[in-house]
């Protein structure tokens, strides 16, 4: 077994992300016995002393039967109908589940502006900590009911990775209808199944599908998943929600993705992954190179325009002079004093506009 897999095996700490199509039959129909199949591992995994908090999909699905609709709804306005009936169902499916063993569940609905700002993204983490503390078992989900195509995490796969970092997780788990990462489409005969990622030269050539029809997630979705969990420091094991036992226990199936050899902190991470960008400045070349290679902090000298409203505090892109993102900071000024220092040495701006537009400390690059 791989030292990562091992990992996986001894963590003390657990998000496990289940997938729509792991709730539900092959036409849609939520499955509660899938569910306490799934609960009944997660339960073993319990028992051996971890830590498991749960991302759960399945709001929308579990809400298309008891409204009558015959199909997932494609509309903003009945998706979040749907996700208000169905997060009801699926919560206290879970409620039940766990009862069998005395466990008390929690719903946290998170949206993509609650991880965005500091101060949510702060108040969530204490929230999930207190939950574990208290022994309650946390099942979180996007809160589809009040979130808009403008402000959404795109999937649960996303939603997981940046909650096994929100707390502090030693590893990922994400059970779908797939049983690991293949190069192609799986239902292919020549389709080559890969055990493990260790970095980016394992992906050579991986064609990464979207999802079904139930879901938002796909392929595209838990390797995108994936990559930023491992990024972040943390293993992560992508397996089929049917080997739930073997994931949750030896860890003996799936795909492996091997996580960065140190751990990104809480900050950093916030940063290039969670906050919402308030805006953007384009750099000239030689700023480019001063933020990426030589993690220097981004005067206001190497900026030749600007975009957004942004005010001090406020996380911003940093592009390239081809418009390509290459770093996400925090910025020290507002938008219209910036605009007034770009393109000027710091000798030539007055003693209390002195300080970096982006200070290295605040500043990761992409």
């Amino acid at each position: 077994m791989s030292v990562h897999r091992d990992a996986i095996r001894t963590a003390r700490s657990i998000v496990v992300k289940i997938g729509t199509t792991a709730l539900t039959t092959p036409t849609g129909v939520f499955d509660a016995s899938r569910l306490q199949y799934l609960v009944d591992a997660i339960e073993r995994r319990m028992k051996a002393g971890s830590d498991v908090v749960i991302v759960s999909s399945g709001a929308i699905a579990a809400g298309i039967e008891p409204l009558g609709l015959s199909r997932r709804p494609t509309d903003l306005a009945t998706k979040q109908a749907a996700a208000s009936v169905g997060q009801v169902a699926l919560v206290n499916s879970w409620s039940a589940a766990f009862g069998k063993y005395q466990r008390t569940v929690g719903q946290v609905l998170l949206t993509a502006h609650d991880i965005s700002m500091r101060v949510q993204h702060t108040n969530a983490q204490r929230t999930l900590d207190r939950l574990r503390s208290l022994h309650a078992v946390a099942i979180v989900n996007e809160n589809d009911t009040v979130a808009t195509n403008e402000i959404r995490f795109g999937d649960n796969d996303r939603l997981s990775a940046l909650v096994a970092h929100l707390i502090g997780a030693d590893a990922l788990v994400l059970l779908s209808d797939i049983n690991g990462l293949y190069d192609s489409d799986p239902r292919k005969s020549d389709a080559r199944f890969i055990p493990e990622v260790s970095g980016p030269d394992d992906l050579d050539g991986v064609i990464a599908g979207r999802g079904s029809h139930l879901g938002t997630g796909g392929m595209a979705s838990k390797l995108s998943s994936a990559l930023l969990a491992a990024d972040a420091g943390v293993p992560v094991l992508l397996a089929a929600a049917g080997d739930a036992a073997d994931a949750l226990g030896e860890g003996s199936v799936g795909t492996v993705f091997a996580p960065r050899p140190t751990r990104m902190s809480s900050r950093r991470f916030w940063v290039r992954y969670a906050a919402e960008a308030a805006g953007s400045v384009t750099l000239d070349d030689g700023a480019v190179r001063a933020v990426t290679e030589r993690r220097r902090s981004l005067l206001p000298a190497g900026i030749t325009s600007l975009a957004g409203r942004f005010v001090g505090g406020d996380v911003i892109e940093l592009k390239g002079p081809d418009g390509g993102v290459v770093a996400r900071g925090v910025v020290a000024y507002d938008a219209a004093e910036l605009a007034t220092m770009m393109g000027r040495s710091t000798s030539d701006l007055p003693a209390d506009m002195r300080r970096p537009a982006v200070h290295a400390d605040d500043l990761v690059a992409c």
